[in-house]
């Protein structure tokens, strides 16, 4: 068969992404967030100190960038990297960017209002197409933060200028150009989630990007040499590949229906995924399993007719599974529902078309000016074209389910 005729990921299977590439002896120091943060920005800016006190930040310390997988064994994730961490990547490339103190803070703050589990709010919610249910309360978090609009007053600054990031194209725009956010997440996600990225490849791809002008007259961050950016639409892509398998739909969808249960139950309260850690909440829900786990000859939750199914034993036997399921079954069928969870879901995809300088040749290459001749990655480069087209054509199964304790 024409290798082009066959789907780029079709190759690309849960256990051959995970496997890939060696889990180092030590990952925490592999993995070294200060050292990665430093390649985002060599010049730190002192004046974000004062404003990574404040309350509405440091909570995000405890909100993990990886959406709950850091908390099932179906994943085996490197290394903790929470929402402030990414906060302050984000900051750091605006910064490193375009040196404006008010984009700067946007991006520091665009992720203030993400509930505990990130992501899986918007699963909970029924936003697993678009994910931006969790967005919407950021303007009036950030307007109603007496501390944050004082700090920003001493700074000659307004709520109204780092509220909305979406306004400043360096720091956000729409899919499939590249931004700091983008950017950002898609580093720490590659080293923690499958190790395809570390710092050495990382510094690679962000010291060949500039900040050029795109389709729409608009600055839009985007890569000098045609090579890297091939390597990096790639690298985006298999991550985003891993975001749409089965595997990912379900332990997102699986941990947001244990959430909605455990409210429902009086288990936990709404106002606790913004004010509790996702360590305090496990440690809440550990607590509860254990309590509602009767031991009988049948097993967990079980009586003379089967397994039990009240609401109670339900919450227990989700929360069991999520914490300890290694696999999934992909199948194009629904399983039964008394021993299966199983999802079918389209979720939003993740994927880059980033702008690339054309290469030209002759004498005065060298002295392109890096605001014109510029193209879209797909348009020159038939490589980076198929992984795209694949990408967004690629299907898993109709179903993924899992077994449940």
């Amino acid at each position: 068969m024409d290798d082009s005729s066959t789907n780029f990921f079709q190759a690309y299977d849960w256990d051959t992404m995970m496997k890939q590439h060696p889990v180092p002896q030590d990952p925490a120091a592999f993995y070294d967030i200060k050292k990665y943060h430093k390649i985002l920005s060599p010049d730190y800016p002192d004046f974000l100190d004062r404003y990574l006190e404040l309350p509405s930040l440091k909570r995000l310390a405890g909100v993990g960038l990886l959406c709950g997988t850091d908390w099932t064994k179906l994943y085996n994730n490197r290394f903790y990297y929470s929402r402030l961490d990414h906060s302050v990547g984000v900051a750091l490339i605006i910064w490193h960017f375009t040196h404006d103190k008010a984009q700067t803070l946007a991006g520091l703050f665009h992720d203030a209002s993400t509930p505990v589990f990130s992501h899986v709010s918007d699963f909970r919610k029924g936003d697993a197409l678009t994910q931006t249910a969790t967005e919407a309360p950021n303007e009036n978090l950030l307007k109603n933060d007496k501390a944050l609009c004082g700090l920003l007053a001493e700074d000659e600054l307004t709520v109204d200028q780092i509220c909305d990031y979406h306004i400043y194209p360096v720091a956000d725009n729409e899919i499939p150009q590249l931004s700091a956010d983008r950017l950002e997440y898609m580093f720490p996600s590659g080293m923690a989630l499958d190790g395809s990225w570390d710092l050495s490849s990382i510094e690679r791809a962000y010291n060949d990007i500039v900040v050029l002008k795109n389709e729409d007259g608009k600055d839009e961050i985007g890569f000098k040499t045609l090579e890297i950016a091939e390597d990096y639409c790639r690298r985006f892509c298999m991550i985003g590949h891993i975001l749409q398998l089965n595997e990912n739909k379900l332990t997102l969808h699986m941990l947001g229906q244990i959430m909605n249960m455990a409210v429902e139950q009086g288990v936990l309260q709404e106002e606790d995924f913004m004010n509790k850690s996702e360590r305090e909440i496990m440690d809440k829900l550990e607590h509860i399993a254990a309590l509602r786990e009767p031991q009988g000859p049948h097993g967990i939750g079980q009586g003379p007719h089967g397994i039990g199914q009240g609401p109670q034993i339900q919450l227990t036997r989700l929360y069991r599974t999520f914490r300890t399921m290694t696999k999934i079954e992909h199948t194009n069928h629904a399983l039964p529902t008394d021993e299966y969870f199983c999802v079918s879901l389209n979720v939003k995809q993740r994927y880059i078309d980033p702008l690339v300088i054309v290469p030209t040749k002759g004498p005065f290459d060298r002295l392109r000016d890096h605001t014109s001749q510029t193209s879209r990655l797909s348009q020159i480069s038939p490589f980076a074209h198929k992984i795209i087209e694949d990408f967004k054509a690629y299907s898993d199964t109709a179903y993924g389910c899992v077994k449940l304790i």
